[in-house]
C-alpha cells in the first residue's frame, strides 16, 4: 500500500504536501538555514583548527562539539538548504532510487545530530563526577583519543543501521502526492517528491511509533536526566569546595559551573526544539485534527531552531569561539 493520497483540495506550494506559507515565514526560515550553515561551519572550523594544532588531541569536549556541529552542518547542507530552495518556488523531483538514497541520508544525519547532542551532555556529566580529577584528564591526553573516536564512530554506525528502513520504504511521488505519515527524524513535508512508502498503514505507524519511542523520545529523557545529574553533581561539588585541598581543584568548580550552564542551555534549546517537533508531527500522524496544519508550521521552524541557534549558545561558553567572533566583528 502506497502511503500517498490524492491532494484534493490541499494547497500545493512547490511539491508534495504543503501548508500555507507566507513570505515572512519563508524569509525567516531562510535566515535560520543560513545561520545554521554559517554558525556550524564556524564551530567546526575554529575548534577544529585548535584540535589540529594540538596534534589531533586537545580537549575531548572539543572533539565532541565538532562532531555535533558537523552533523548539524550536514543536515543544513543536505536537507534544509533544499527546503528553502523549494520555498523559493523551484520544483524539483527525484527518481525512486534517488529518493531512497536521500531519505536514508536525511534520517541518518538527523539521527546522528540527536545522539551527538546527548553524547555531549553525557560526557560532561562523566567529567563532573570526577570530584578530584587528575590534571589534564578533562582536556584529554596528547595524541588521538582513540576510545572517544571509536565511540563517536559507533554513534554514526548505529544510526546508519537505524536509517536503513528509510532506504527501503521510500519512493518518489509527484506534485499531486501528499505525505500521510511523517517522522521527526526525516521530514515534516515531502522534499524532491520523496515520500514514505510502507507496505501497509499498520507497518508505517508501527515504524513511526517505534521511532518516536526509541529515537525521538528516549534521547530527550536521557538528556533531561543527564542534565539533572550534572546540576546535582555541581551542587555536591560546591558543598565540598571548602574542604578540597589545593587551589587548582577549587578553581575547577567555577569553571565546571560555567560549562554546565552553557551545556544546560544547549540541551534545553534542543529539548524545546525537538520536543515541539515530536508533539506536532505525532499529532499529525495520529489525530489529523483541525490544528494539524498549524502544528506542522510550528514543527517546520522547531526543526531548524536548534541547528541555527546552538552555535551562538556554544560561543557564549567557548573561549576560542568568543575570541574569533570578537576578532571578526572588530574588523
Amino acid at each position: 500500500m502506497d502511503l500517498m493520497e490524492d491532494a484534493g483540495s490541499t494547497e500545493l506550494v512547490g511539491m508534495g504536501l504543503r501548508v500555507s506559507v507566507s513570505p515572512v515565514q519563508i524569509a525567516f526560515y531562510i535566515i535560520l538555514v543560513l545561520l545554521g550553515i554559517m554558525g556550524n561551519a564556524t564551530v567546526v572550523g575554529v575548534i577544529g583548527q585548535s584540535v589540529i594544532k594540538d596534534g589531533g588531541g586537545g580537549r575531548n569536549s572539543d572533539i565532541i562539539i565538532i562532531n555535533m556541529a558537523f552533523s548539524n552542518l550536514l543536515v543544513s547542507l543536505m536537507r534544509n538548504i533544499l527546503l528553502f530552495i523549494s520555498d523559493m518556488g523551484l520544483q524539483l523531483y527525484s527518481s525512486k532510487e534517488w529518493c531512497q538514497f536521500l531519505m536514508g541520508i536525511w534520517v541518518w544525519l538527523r539521527s546522528v545530530s540527536v545522539w551527538s547532542t546527548l553524547f555531549l551532555s553525557a560526557f560532561h556529566l562523566q567529567t563532573l563526577r570526577r570530584v578530584t580529577p587528575v590534571m589534564g584528564s578533562s582536556h584529554g591526553a596528547r595524541g588521538v583519543p582513540r576510545n572517544l573516536l571509536m565511540s563517536l564512530g559507533l554513534v554514526w554506525f548505529l544510526n546508519f543501521i537505524y536509517s536503513i528502513p528509510a532506504h527501503i520504504f521510500s519512493t518518489s511521488g509527484n506534485e499531486n502526492s501528499t505525505e500521510t505519515l511523517m517522522l521527526v527524524s526525516s521530514t515534516t513535508r515531502p522534499l524532491l517528491g520523496c515520500v514514505w512508502n510502507f507496505p501497509s498503514s499498520f507497518i508505517g505507524l508501527a515504524y513511526a511509533t517505534t521511532s518516536m519511542v526509541i529515537h525521538e523520545t528516549l534521547p530527550i529523557i536521557l538528556m533531561a536526566l543527564t542534565n539533572l545529574g550534572s546540576l546535582y553533581t555541581l551542587y555536591t561539588h560546591s558543598r565540598m569546595q571548602s574542604s578540597v585541598q589545593g587551589t587548582s581543584a577549587k578553581k575547577r568548580v567555577p569553571a565546571e559551573r560555567r560549562a554546565a550552564k552553557v551545556i544546560l542551555a544547549l540541551i534545553m534549546l534542543f529539548i524545546a526544539s525537538w520536543g515541539t517537533s515530536i508533539i506536532s508531527v505525532n499529532y499529525f500522524n495520529y489525530n489529523r485534527g483541525s490544528s494539524a496544519e498549524f502544528l506542522l508550521v510550528i514543527a517546520r521552524f522547531a526543526n531548524i531552531i536548534f541547528i541555527a541557534m546552538s552555535p551562538a549558545v556554544l560561543a557564549i561558553g567557548h573561549r576560542r569561539l568568543r575570541s574569533f567572533i570578537k576578532s571578526a566583528l572588530g574588523h
